[in-house]
């Protein structure tokens, strides 16, 4: 399992959503990390990847703006997010330092009005 660490190995994961990417970063390097790298259940990465599939919903991404209801299409997300973050730190156990890092993009569009 490598990143883009000095050491090459990474035990420190956040998890985090984003556009077009796997939920798992290298806490210390920023290096997106591939989900089946993870001793994760297959129901688990399932639903992580349709988790993180659901990134930006809240986005308008034609227009660049926030959906109608974007804030709480947001903090829903977040919330999914952190319960999952939780199941993969039960899967996982000790193995790997695990934090959730929830997003903060529509609040960043809507203080942009």
């Amino acid at each position: 399992m490598n990143c883009c660490c000095e050491k090459g190995e990474w035990t420190k994961l956040k998890i985090e959503g984003d556009v077009g990417a796997d939920p798992f970063w290298c806490e210390q390097c920023g290096c997106n990390i591939d989900i089946e790298a993870l001793p994760l259940s297959d129901d688990l990465i399932k639903r992580l990847i349709s988790w993180s599939h659901s990134y930006g919903e809240w986005i308008d991404w034609n227009t660049d703006r926030l959906v109608e209801n974007g804030l709480e299409l947001e903090d829903v997300f977040n919330q999914v997010g952190k319960t999952l973050t939780e199941k993969v730190k039960q899967e996982i156990g000790n193995t790997f330092h695990i934090k959730f890092v929830p997003s903060t993009s529509a609040k960043l569009y809507a203080g942009s009005k």
